[in-house]
């Protein structure tokens, strides 16, 4: 029998697994070029509940991260990998979550002469 003391700190709230779980709801949203605003429509919750369980401020109920899932298109234990210290291997470095959010940003740039100058500004800053 496992002691009353043992239970219970097994069943507190872990702030830094709903971080963890909003970390990774963040990098599957961004990488599918979703905003805050269009992902809370799809789950029908408002912007700032979106936003608090981004941040990991509000625990998400298994039913709304049924639903997160399945408008993010991964399964529900895609917002787990990684706690247990080992990255997983679907973890993207900042750098190419970055990379990732200017490729989608330059695409949607509608005027070719900035685009153009933005390639040129990029050019110019990675060679110096």
């Amino acid at each position: 029998m496992v002691p009353f003391d043992d239970l219970m700190q097994t069943t507190k709230r872990d702030p830094d697994i709903d971080r963890h779980v909003g970390n990774r709801i963040r990098e599957r949203r961004v990488m599918l070029g979703l905003s805050q605003q269009q992902m809370a429509v799809m789950i029908g919750v408002t912007y700032q509940q979106a936003h608090k369980y981004e941040r990991g401020i509000n625990r998400i109920s298994a039913g709304r991260l049924y639903d997160i899932a399945r408008v993010l298109r991964v399964p529900v234990g895609h917002f787990f990998e990684g706690l247990e210290g080992e990255p997983s291997e679907n973890d993207l470095s900042i750098r190419q979550r970055m990379c990732l959010e200017l490729a989608r940003n330059f695409t949607q740039i509608p005027n070719d002469r900035h685009r153009e100058a933005l390639s040129h500004l990029a050019r110019a800053l990675a060679t110096k």
